[in-house]
């Protein structure tokens, strides 16, 4: 595996961690990390639990200061800009959200346009056809006015995207967006997001457990461990035995996905294990 790189890939930079330690509890977990995000990208970044990839994006977001070293967006450190201006830029969906008791699907989802709202520029019929368009995208007409609390998982999870999205910021930060999610709903989310990043141009950095679905809706994989990056490219380029073994622990093949061509990480059984379904031995079948 060769070392990870940062290279320009020919599209402007919108995201930057130079030099930056991230840590928390007292504890480091990211030491001297740079990394770039590049403009109209899908970039998820993968790792074993606990390496520091939310954490990383909660520093993208302006969630968390790093200790030491800089994130820029657009060039410009992110703790100096103003809140709003950030808001409008770059829309971040974190792990476990909470809303408020009694708040509605849609009021959730219009919340989603506060970024855009100022004394000069009151509540417009655009931000009322954006919140539609954006329940509709997200499946969530018929559930609009329910209460968040009495959804399913999977309803309130796609919930909290649908007010990301009506954010309509250029870069979506995305923590584990699928988390809650049935198979079907998993792609319907990772499908979504895709066709918001090829339509709109919009950048997307996201954190995925499933290393498949990882591989077919990212352009770039960027696997986090050790304190740093331990590899960075395309799928195909970062998904290789060795790095899932030094990075997950994971012994595993990978082969082609017989779909879509990326890579399908396929886990080797234990030799140490017996195989599901198998209790062992059988005794041998006494003779009359």
């Amino acid at each position: 595996m060769t070392a990870p790189t940062t290279a320009d890939r020919g599209t402007a930079p919108v995201l930057e961690a130079r030099g930056v330690h991230l840590g928390y509890d007292g504890r480091t977990v990211l030491s001297g990390l740079d990394l770039v995000i590049e403009a109209g990208t899908v970039t998820t970044l993968l790792g074993a639990n606990g390496c520091g990839k939310s954490t990383l994006l909660k520093a993208f977001g302006r969630l968390l200061a790093p200790s030491a070293g800089t994130v820029l967006l657009d060039g410009e450190p992110i703790r100096r800009a103003r809140s709003r201006a950030v808001a409008r830029r770059l829309a971040i969906l974190p792990q476990n959200p909470v809303a408020p008791a009694g708040t509605s699907v849609r009021d959730l989802v219009m919340r989603g346009r506060n970024p855009h709202q100022s004394w000069a520029r009151p509540w417009t019929p655009q931000d009322d056809a954006v919140v539609e368009r954006v329940l509709a995208d997200t499946g969530l007409v018929e559930v609009a006015d329910r209460a968040v609390t009495e959804l399913s998982g999977g309803q309130r999870q796609r919930a909290w995207i649908a007010l990301v999205l009506a954010q309509e910021a250029p870069t979506l930060l995305l923590d584990e967006p699928t988390t809650f999610l049935d198979l079907a709903h998993q792609l319907d989310v990772l499908r979504l997001v895709r066709r918001v990043n090829r339509v709109s141009g919009t950048t997307v950095v996201m954190v995925l457990h499933d290393l498949g679905l990882a591989a077919r809706y990212s352009d770039r994989l960027v696997v986090i461990g050790d304190g740093g990056v331990l590899a960075d490219g395309a799928p195909g380029d970062v998904l290789e035995p060795q790095l899932l073994h030094r990075a997950f622990g994971l012994r595993a093949r990978v082969i082609p996905d017989p779909v879509t061509g990326t890579p399908l990480v396929l886990p080797e059984e234990d030799p140490d294990e017996t195989p599901p379904g198998d209790d062992g031995p059988k005794p041998p079948t006494p003779t009359s």
